[in-house]
């Protein structure tokens, strides 16, 4: 290939990393120890092998097919526009559940900076979330620059924070091992898939690479060897610190190990401009998947009246309201937390079984064992989702039932005969709408956004 971008190994690794560590590494990694123990270590080497096919089969896609549209692309080319559209909801149900979820992070860590409890922490949460629908609203996106540099400052804080406490706590809280039995590895392997999510990121800038086929399997390489270190010693010390509680600011605990007070609410300030910059990336991005969806004809068009914005505010305003009566929900004890995390995982697993699917399909040669492998261990994984699995398949179910009749609707508009026209009603000609490709925020604007510098 010709050399056509700007992009080399160094920086396509850290646009691999950013992708991958984001404000999941504030809870997630203690949510996995409160729900196998130490045990929990098997779980994140699990998900490290699982990276390993997944993350070469999405760097080979990146490679042969270069698309711009991520992974509802690949579906599409693989199984069609239904597929690509169930793609897209279960993205958008995804940031749904996942988006309050992220807010509550952030405010616990201030509720911790504070002294306080829930209460304070849930207020701090809705304000956050109300700033960034707001900022949406007014056209207002953190720069992918500043995205990249809250990773980058992320990523240096947890080198220095787990090399620091390893030597001292390293070594606690491994018996009992599995306290909790081992089918609780494969459900702590189903929360921690969040920290795994975004190898399929990169692969879309595969035009930005000076040199695609040597430069991005490079990147992926480097990136993967540099996660699987921080995991690693992200979990170890996870469990050495947080062991034994029911912490909801782990990383804040690991902190101050070496650093103390100052470290832990240095951390409180970087956890919430790590959330409310995701925030504002993931709902801006999941406003314009809906616009885009309504307009291939998955969703009503009343979400694409003001698709020309940057961020359309019909569909913002229908997230907000969502999310609004889910964090209502956490307050109230109807669910908590893991549930809204365990439910995201389900759907983003969901997602990569149609786009691993889809690789088998589109790729060819010794590549598709990469792809195979990539696809069972998923499968495997998804398992253990249990019942939170019912959220994917109402949510396909919905998606194919509205879109159907959606489909009939415009149908019976396209072939309608005037009152004054008698020609036969198939001689008419129907309207053809101009559909855009469907997106979710692990494709073309939203990732785009969050990765590009």
């Amino acid at each position: 290939m010709n050399e056509r971008g700007s992009l080399g190994v160094l920086r396509g690794s850290a646009l691999y990393v950013g992708a991958l560590i984001g404000p999941g590494v504030l809870l997630v990694p203690a949510l996995a120890a409160q729900a196998a123990g130490a045990a929990s270590i098997i779980a994140w080497g699990g998900l490290l092998v699982l990276s390993a096919p997944l993350a070469i089969t999405f760097a080979a896609l990146g490679v042969r097919h270069p698309v711009a549209g991520g992974v509802s692309t690949y579906v599409r080319e693989g199984f069609g526009d239904g597929a690509a559209a169930v793609t897209g909801a279960w993205f958008l149900c995804a940031v749904l559940l996942g988006g309050p979820a992220v807010s509550l992070i952030g405010g616990y860590y201030v509720a911790d900076l504070t002294g306080s409890g829930t209460l304070v922490a849930t207020l701090v949460g809705l304000a956050m979330f109300g700033t960034v629908i707001v900022a949406n609203m007014l056209g207002l996106r953190v720069s992918s620059s500043f995205q990249l540099g809250l990773a980058s400052v992320l990523v240096v804080v947890m080198a220095v924070t787990i090399t620091v406490a390893l030597p001292s706590r390293g070594g606690h809280n491994w018996t009992p091992f599995a306290p909790h039995g081992w089918w609780a590895v494969g459900t702590a392997a189903n929360i921690l898939i969040w920290l795994f999510i975004g190898w399929e990121a990169v692969a879309q800038l595969v035009g930005d690479f000076r040199r695609p086929a040597v430069d991005l399997p490079r990147a992926m390489a480097l990136a993967f060897g540099l996660v699987t270190v921080l995991y690693a010693g992200l979990a170890v010390a996870t469990i050495g610190v947080t062991g034994g509680t029911h912490s909801r600011v782990p990383l804040a605990d690991i902190v101050s190990v070496g650093f103390g007070h100052i470290g832990r609410d240095a951390t409180a300030v970087l956890a919430v401009a790590l959330t409310m910059g995701t925030m504002n990336v993931y709902y801006g991005g999941s406003a314009k998947l809906a616009a885009s969806l309504a307009q291939e004809g998955a969703l009503p068009l009343w979400f694409a009246g003001d698709a020309h914005r940057s961020v359309p505010r019909r569909p913002l305003v229908v997230i907000a309201v969502i999310s609004v009566v889910l964090i209502a929900g956490l307050v109230a004890g109807i669910s908590s937390t893991e549930d809204l995390v365990r439910a995201t995982s389900a759907c983003f697993i969901a997602v990569y079984v149609l786009a691993i699917g889809s690789a088998i399909r589109i790729l060819s040669g010794r590549i598709r064992i990469a792809a195979y492998l990539a696809l069972i261990l998923t499968l495997a994984l998804g398992v253990f989702s249990a019942q939170y699995l019912a959220v994917p398949a109402v949510v396909v179910a919905g998606a194919l039932l509205l879109r159907r009749r959606l489909s009939g609707i415009a149908n019976d508009d396209a072939v309608a005969v005037d009152a004054h026209d008698r020609r036969p009603r198939e001689l008419v000609v129907p309207v053809c709408f101009d559909p855009e490709p469907v997106e979710h925020p692990g494709g073309a604007d939203a990732q785009r956004d969050h990765l590009e510098a």
